[in-house]
């Protein structure tokens, strides 16, 4: 079986159960602290990848990392899944359970790339006028890249507007170098 199956079929199975027992806002929230740590720790990440480390002693730590933070049908979960062998497939299993939560929450996923750090009544402008725009929630992120020296580029699901600066340049010199071919 390969990995996106397994991510996903434990992602739908855990998503069902916390919907069956109306506690997905709680366990997206777990969901999100274990992804967050996935990124964050590389030492944790480490503890789920190793083949030395037994199951058990895994199981162990990872109840005993979770103890006071997650609730007990998440750490359930994640026994269960490293009883299975898989959990070094966590993060992905996480990743998909977040997907399912957007999806059935009705949120869209919106970021803004910017050449400098925007201000934030004028990030609060722009998520609203696309959750007007697109009737729906919408999670915006924030990205800085300096290299676009000014203008935005602004990225909602698979959709993109590029009003930066450096792709209008681009732009220019494309044609400038047309014109010049065609003469």
């Amino acid at each position: 079986m390969d990995q996106s199956k397994i991510n996903v079929r434990y992602a739908k199975a855990f998503f069902s159960l916390a919907k069956e027992k109306q506690l997905l806002d709680g366990l997206t929230k777990d969901v999100d602290l274990i992804l967050q740590l996935t990124k964050d720790s590389k030492e944790f990440q480490l503890l789920l990848e190793s083949p030395v480390v037994k199951t058990a002693q895994k199981k162990k730590l990872i109840s005993q990392i979770f103890q006071n933070q997650l609730s007990e049908l998440t750490i359930q979960f994640l026994i269960l899944i490293t009883q299975n062998k898989r959990e070094a497939y966590i993060p992905g299993i996480c990743r998909n359970f977040i997907e399912l939560y957007r999806k059935d929450q009705g949120i869209r996923t919106a970021t803004i790339t910017s050449a400098m750090p925007l201000q934030k009544d004028i990030l609060t402008q722009i998520q609203q006028k696309l959750k007007h725009e697109l009737n729906a929630k919408i999670e915006l992120s924030e990205r800085v890249n300096s290299d676009l020296i000014g203008g935005f580029i602004l990225r909602v699901d698979d959709r993109q507007i590029d009003a930066s600066v450096s792709t209008q340049l681009r732009k220019v010199k494309e044609k400038l170098l047309q014109t010049e071919n065609n003469k």
